[in-house]
């Protein structure tokens, strides 16, 4: 199954849509947010209990291999590692490069932002 997601720019409308996402049933675990500001994604995660692409979703030997690759690059693979295909993956990441959040919704059929 693939991923659902939807790209933000604007914080608040970010967290309604999680909120949203979490009134419809799904789960913490099954929502991720990116972004190329680390800060910034920490800052949306403590605000919002979403999850980022860590080790545990990515497998240790893709963590290992991120720290000799570029920061788009790492967001590629990481995106891949949740089920984008590399197109997706890339296309998505130069929405990042503009400053942009993505939200990512994965196991669910149908997805309401």
């Amino acid at each position: 199954m693939k991923p659902k997601f939807k790209v933000f720019h604007d914080d608040e409308q970010l967290k309604e849509s999680i909120d949203r996402l979490r009134h419809d049933g799904i789960r913490d675990e099954d929502i991720y947010i990116l972004s190329h500001d680390n800060d910034h994604v920490r800052r949306d995660r403590k605000e919002t209990d979403a999850n980022k692409i860590g080790v545990g979703v990515t497998g240790v030997g893709t963590a290992i291999k991120n720290v000799f690759r570029s920061k788009d690059d790492k967001l590629v693979v990481k995106m891949e590692e949740i089920g984008f295909d590399t197109e997706m993956a890339e296309k998505l990441e130069e929405e990042l490069d503009k400053g942009k959040t993505l939200l990512v919704v994965r196991n669910q059929d149908e997805v309401t932002f």
